[in-house]
């Protein structure tokens, strides 16, 4: 039985990745534990603290994860029977030494900033690869024009790859917020019972170093700020890619048809309709950021920490944290689909530029009408003549005569698109 989508069977490869679920699988937890107490070991006997045989003795072994996760039912924690099941396989001299002056805090938030550290590689990667498809994406079609829409209606020209450029950007913003929020979550734990670490900070120092992690001023036990920060990062890079699903589902439906996901025969098939082509990669991407927000808001609710360790608090980042690194995988993955894939229908835009009957050259045609009526006068004219064309469908330019049939040229949009297009594309290769 499974209780969350991200490590059903069935459901898990559709939401998440293989990689990332392996990531934060069992093993790779108690691996990374494993890999703070040696770190902790190496560190102390540096010290002084432990016999300098006790990291190596500290290998890589196999886990009994039936009998841990039994045991840590009892326990309430999984660092209480991981150090027992330890200790069986040192001598006594190093069994007693084994988990000395530190806590189970310690270990297991250490634990995890490792297998984030892994897992934000394995963002970084697949991010920078979506941002690169939509790099080609909006050079590719700088200058295909295309209707810009607000509140969901025809507004003014645009062109394609200006709308590109907006995902790209979006993107682009996570990705170069993700060197800071390296340094300032990727962090050891090293506090002891109540925070206040006996060995003092040289023995957190050592501790850090051997693992690459970075340092704090003082244990943060109960201060939770950086996982809330790790994970309003994730939900941001889900939320971005989350705007391109949300474009790409409108600009895929029927009546707009301008885009396409990639063809894969069987991919977004329905069992009653045989003639239906659902977009699955937006699908996936906006599964994610439905659920995102709620783990997330379990982030934050860990905040109001009680004293040096809280009951429960502490243990719902659990649920949250590899959830959200999860989704964005998935997301991820499904996004790169899109901006290296996505099937775009220049001919299409044209004919929906025209749909409304120049309605989408309207606040051109104010501008220019402005110059000899005046600005409120020829916006006023403007609107009542576009009545007119919804009422008899005439086409606008009809309506308003000659002196404002230079506004309906695509041209001067696509002049305007184009410069945007390019600073979007300089600041996301500005990334590296």
């Amino acid at each position: 039985m499974t209780f969350s989508a991200l490590d059903s069977g069935v459901l898990g490869p559709l939401f998440t990745t293989t990689p990332m679920q392996a990531c934060f699988a069992d093993t790779a937890r108690l691996d990374a534990m494993l890999q703070a107490e040696a770190a902790l070991a190496r560190a102390q006997a540096k010290l002084g603290l432990v016999p300098a045989a006790l990291a190596p003795a500290l290998t890589p072994r196999q886990w009994d994860l039936p009998s841990l996760g039994q045991a840590t039912a009892l326990a309430g924690v999984p660092a209480i029977p991981f150090v027992a099941a330890v200790q069986t396989t040192l001598p006594p001299e190093l069994e007693r030494a084994f988990h000395h002056g530190t806590t189970t805090q310690d270990i297991m938030d250490t634990a995890l900033v490792l297998q984030m550290r892994d897992a934000l590689v394995l963002i970084e990667d697949e991010l920078r690869g979506v941002m690169a498809g939509l790099i080609t994406l909006a050079t590719a079609h700088r200058n295909t024009p295309c209707v810009g829409r607000t509140y969901g209606q025809h507004a003014a020209p645009v062109t394609f790859g200006f709308k590109c450029a907006v995902w790209l950007v979006g993107v682009a913003d996570v990705l170069a917020a993700l060197p800071a929020l390296r340094v300032h979550v990727l962090v050891a734990s090293l506090g002891g019972p109540v925070g206040m670490l006996r060995a003092g900070p040289a023995l957190l120092d050592g501790f850090a170093a051997e693992l690459g992690l970075g340092t704090t001023p003082l244990a943060w036990h109960a201060l939770r700020g950086r996982m809330l920060e790790a994970g309003q990062w994730l939900a941001q890079l889900i939320g971005a890619l989350a705007k391109l699903a949300t474009d790409v589902v409108h600009l895929a439906s029927t009546e707009v048809a301008e885009v396409n996901e990639p063809y894969v025969p069987g991919r977004g098939g329905s069992s009653a309709m045989p003639h239906k082509r659902n977009p699955v990669s937006c699908t996936v991407i906006l599964a994610a950021q439905a659920a995102a927000g709620g783990f997330v808001a379990t982030l934050q609710n860990a905040m109001p920490a009680l004293h040096e360790r809280p009951p429960g608090l502490w243990h719902a980042e659990w649920h949250a944290l590899p959830a959200l690194f999860g989704l964005a995988a998935g997301a991820l993955r499904e996004g790169r689909v899109l901006a290296e894939g996505l099937e775009v229908d220049p001919a299409r835009m044209l004919q929906n530029i025209g749909r409304t009957n120049g309605l989408l050259f309207a606040d051109a045609a104010a501008a220019r009408l402005g110059q000899t009526m005046g600005r409120e006068a020829a916006h006023e004219h403007v609107e009542a003549m576009a009545g007119e064309v919804r009422r008899s469908g005439r086409h606008l330019v009809d309506l308003l005569g000659p002196d404002a049939a230079l506004a309906f040229d695509l041209g001067p949009a696509v002049a305007a698109a184009g410069p945007w297009v390019d600073r979007a594309v300089v600041y996301g290769r500005s990334l590296g």
